[in-house]
């Protein structure tokens, strides 16, 4: 039943460490949710005073585990353990910015689980470094653009980046200036933006692996009745905007066989993604708001832009389905009468977590006592970005009722302290793993590269009344090779 409470029969009994840590970690949740911009919802978008207010805890937090705290030029919080000399970095964390009204635990559970992991690993001698990240902008709310921070840390940013503007017209720059200027603590940075950027970046030679720890904000874990899943790789998804162009006109005097209604050809357009993506294996596809102008029950819309929303973690099945897409844009566009134009505001291809880091995640599952379920990430995480740099691993927890990105979503304490227990077994697993053999020998992962964005092709050709523009081309093969440690 949707929502209903975890069958404790069929639950292991977490460690007492993993509950205590539990209570500590929903505490955090609920005063991070108290740093918000506004008042009675959780509003925290990227360099914002919200932000500084939930630095202040994240801070306090990671000093009390031992780490040393720093926050980037983009706002991303690094809480840090050196490891032996020349050893690598294993990066736990998430996001802490959020959408608008949103909930406690999606981006902001992750991080404070990964620092609850190091707080219990302070005394224990670790193979490598540890650094926990609370990264700074992931759902794009601010400037339109999602994925800042972990782009920052795949040192991806460029100068396009930094003109974006926010609805107040505070550009990326002039926001990453105004945030350090607020940082009134002994640690601050003190850099330019420009090398301040730059400053940001991991390198991938540093990296031993990313490991993020996410709500499900799916049905999924909780029509199975499981605590945590096992993730297998995050869907590409491409957001593109359509935009028809025909000819408003009177809606009584207008004979129908006369009209050139672009809402018509859009509200066609969307039942078309609808059925395509129930008649395709593996896609979801959303359109998601369609705005019609001028806009009045007695005029026929002369122009609607819809917002397109196209899934799948297979790669072929994505670039199947935008081509499908294309054509169909076409043929209406050009039996209505309408022209199109087409641009793609965001695209990002699929990304396979590490074999090897799925494995070791796994075999922590079952010994904490669970069965082990592995599934794809339809929603966009950091890793996606970060896989750029090396391998990396999710964990999801089970989300009652599927909620996420929503005031009502919530976790249970249990799948809390379970999903605690997999993570620190998985920790020192790895340790004991790059422990056994030389460290420039022994492989993690076996990880997927993939670019951090797709490349982009000349648009189909279409008549002279269509105009379908920028449209996006998948490959079987973007740009992957292996990497190991």
């Amino acid at each position: 039943m949707a929502g209903a409470l975890p069958n404790l029969a069929l639950l292991p009994s977490p460690s007492e460490w993993a509950r205590s840590s539990t209570e500590d970690a929903l505490e955090r949740c609920d005063a991070l949710g108290a740093c918000s911009e506004t008042k009675g919802a959780i509003l925290r978008r990227a360099l914002t005073p919200a932000m500084r207010d939930a630095h202040a805890l994240l801070r306090a937090w990671a000093e009390r585990a031992g780490l040393v705290v720093h926050v980037d030029a983009l706002g991303n919080l690094r809480a840090r353990r050196e490891g032996p000399p020349g050893s690598r970095t294993l990066v736990l964390g998430s996001h802490v910015d959020t959408v608008r009204d949103a909930g406690r635990y999606d981006g902001p559970l992750g991080v404070v689980l990964g620092l609850a992991v190091a707080e219990a690993l302070r005394d224990v001698a670790l193979p490598f470094a540890l650094e926990v990240i609370a990264i700074s902008d992931e759902e794009g709310v601010r400037f339109g653009r999602p994925f800042l921070g972990a782009r920052a840390l795949a040192g991806t940013l460029d100068v396009e980046d930094l003109a974006l503007r926010d609805a107040d017209g505070v550009s990326l720059a002039e926001a990453i200036a105004r945030f350090e200027a607020l940082d009134t603590s002994s640690t601050t940075n003190g850099f330019g933006v420009v090398d301040g950027v730059d400053a940001c970046a991991i390198r991938p030679e540093d990296l031993l692996a990313y490991v993020e720890v996410h709500i499900e904000q799916g049905p999924v874990l909780e029509s199975l009745e499981l605590p945590v899943g096992v993730v297998t790789g995050i869907a590409g998804h491409v957001w593109r905007t359509v935009t028809f162009e025909g000819r408003a006109g009177h809606a009584g005097t207008t004979p129908m066989a006369l009209r050139r209604d672009a809402l018509a050809a859009a509200s066609e357009l969307t039942l078309a993604v609808e059925r395509l993506a129930q008649q395709t294996p593996g896609l979801v596809a959303t359109v998601g708001q369609v705005v019609a102008r001028p806009g009045g029950n007695n005029v026929i819309a002369g122009r609607a832009e819809l917002e397109l929303d196209v899934r799948s973690i297979d790669a072929r099945v994505l670039a199947d389905a935008l081509a499908t897409l294309d054509a169909q844009i076409a043929e209406i566009a050009g039996r209505r009468g309408v022209k199109v134009s087409a641009r793609d505001r965001f695209a990002s291809p699929p990304v396979v977590c590490a074999p090897a880091l799925q494995a070791l995640l796994s075999e922590s599952v079952r010994r904490v006592g669970l069965d082990v379920h592995a599934l794809p990430s339809g929603a966009g995480h950091d890793g996606r970005i970060l896989a750029t740099l090396g391998p990396i691993a999710m964990l999801f927890v089970r989300s009652p009722e599927g909620l996420s990105h929503h005031p009502d979503e919530r976790v249970h304490a249990i799948d809390v302290a379970l999903a605690l227990d997999v993570t620190l077994d998985f920790v020192r697993a790895l340790a004991a793993r790059v422990s056994a053999v030389d460290t420039d020998s022994v492989s993690v992962a076996d990880s997927v590269y993939v670019a951090d964005s797709f490349s982009v092709a000349d648009s189909v050709s279409v008549s002279d009344s269509v105009s379908v523009s920028d449209s996006v081309a998948v490959t079987d093969s973007v740009s992957a090779e292996s990497r190991t440690t």
